[in-house]
């Protein structure tokens, strides 16, 4: 079993604000704030999720298909992960630099998003929201 503490970086992950530990592995995350403008961000909740609401320019994949469509995913830079409140972006971020990525979660994933009065879109008839 596989424990889980909230932990600072070292100097191994620059500009990351904190972290997951999940056993011997730090998780690097940031604040949404911190997200550059054009990165590649990942959300990994699911189809319903998604549609609700969104970051625009956002790529969809859900967390149980990621090990499938990882070759979706690009390596030449920092890939930002967010799902709805950090737990799931946590686990993709740690697979993700486990096999070769650069990846930072993205702290309270699409609540903070909101929260913080970024812009969303969503598929419904409505305003955008964090399902």
């Amino acid at each position: 079993m596989q424990f889980c503490q909230w932990v600072v970086p070292g100097d191994r992950v620059a500009g990351a604000r904190g972290g997951w530990e999940y056993g011997e592995m730090n998780i690097p995350e940031v604040g949404v704030r911190a997200v550059p403008e054009g990165a590649f961000l990942l959300d990994v909740r699911e189809d319903d999720e998604w549609q609700a609401g969104r970051a625009p320019g956002a790529t969809h994949i859900p967390l149980g298909q990621l090990q499938q469509r990882v070759d979706e995913v690009p390596k030449d830079g920092p890939v930002y992960v967010v799902c709805r409140a950090g737990g799931r972006s946590a686990q993709a971020t740690r697979w993700l630099n486990h096999v070769g990525w650069e990846a930072f979660n993205v702290e309270g994933g699409m609540q903070s998003w909101a929260a913080s009065g970024l812009d969303m879109v969503g598929d419904g008839p409505g305003d955008p929201f964090v399902a």
